[in-house]
């Protein structure tokens, strides 16, 4: 299969897209890049080869199941989470924009503040009689189902990502002129300045405190990859637990090899 042209690396070798970021992540393929603390204590490691591979399969989804690109709007009703991080590495690799929503938002689905074609959410029932393709999520790293029922022609993401394969097929290219981000915590953001500049001395392993929110956390990521760095991210659970045990929380830091905090 023929996969779509995107923007080229720059000279300086600066990654501007997310398929720029991937092949940065991978050239050293078995290092971590993503290290996730989540409740009740999981941990999971992502290298730069799994995490490309799971964005690949989840774009391969996006663009198959519901033909996603430029001008498709992707709501992530999601947490902070390494899930969710690869949602929105996924649907920023084929142009959509990504619409976040708040945790405890309890207005109307559809009723005119937001109209997606996809939503990417915890809580498919929330979501069930609107507009919108669905596809729920299921955060446990071991889950192979969604634990709860499906609205109709909801996909359960847990089995239906592994279907999909390893390299993305064709992809739609981003238009720098849409959005990228949008919703709570940020303002518009485009697919021009997705990717942030490095801001001082670049950190190699950056720690990333999700009760930041997730526009946020996202965007920290997205500045250590740049930098061909690596993140460790917190969920606001386990971050509020090593602040609670400051001897816990320095033996994580001198373990993951932490050498910068998100502020």
């Amino acid at each position: 299969m023929v996969t779509a042209p995107h923007p080229t690396t720059p000279r300086d070798d600066r990654p501007t897209h997310v398929a720029d970021l991937l092949r940065l992540l991978t050239r050293d393929p078995g290092r971590p890049r993503l290290t996730w603390y989540g409740d009740d204590g999981e941990r999971v490691e992502l290298s730069g080869a799994v995490l490309e591979n799971w964005v690949n399969k989840t774009t391969n989804l996006l663009v198959e199941e519901f033909d996603a690109g430029p001008g498709t709007q992707v709501v992530l009703d999601l947490p902070v989470h390494w899930r969710t991080v690869v949602w929105a590495l996924a649907a920023w690799r084929v142009g959509t924009t990504v619409v976040l929503t708040p945790a405890d938002d309890d207005a109307t689905p559809g009723d005119g503040t937001t109209r997606p074609d996809v939503v990417v959410t915890t809580r498919p029932d929330r979501w069930a009689g609107t507009r919108a393709e669905l596809v729920a999520v299921a955060l446990p790293a071991l889950a192979r189902r969604f634990d709860g029922d499906l609205p109709a022609r909801a996909i359960d993401a847990a089995s239906a990502v592994m279907t999909y394969g390893d390299q993305v097929g064709w992809a739609p290219e981003p238009d720098p002129t849409l959005d990228a981000l949008v919703g709570v915590g940020t303002e518009h953001l485009g697919h021009a300045a997705l990717v942030p500049e490095a801001d001082g001395a670049p950190p190699r392993r950056l720690l990333v405190d999700g009760r930041l929110g997730l526009a946020t956390s996202l965007h920290e990521l997205l500045a250590a990859y740049r930098a061909n760095g690596s993140v460790v991210l917190l969920s606001a659970a386990a971050a509020a637990a090593f602040d609670d045990d400051a001897p816990r929380r320095a033996r994580m830091t001198e373990n993951e090899r932490v050498d910068a905090t998100a502020r």
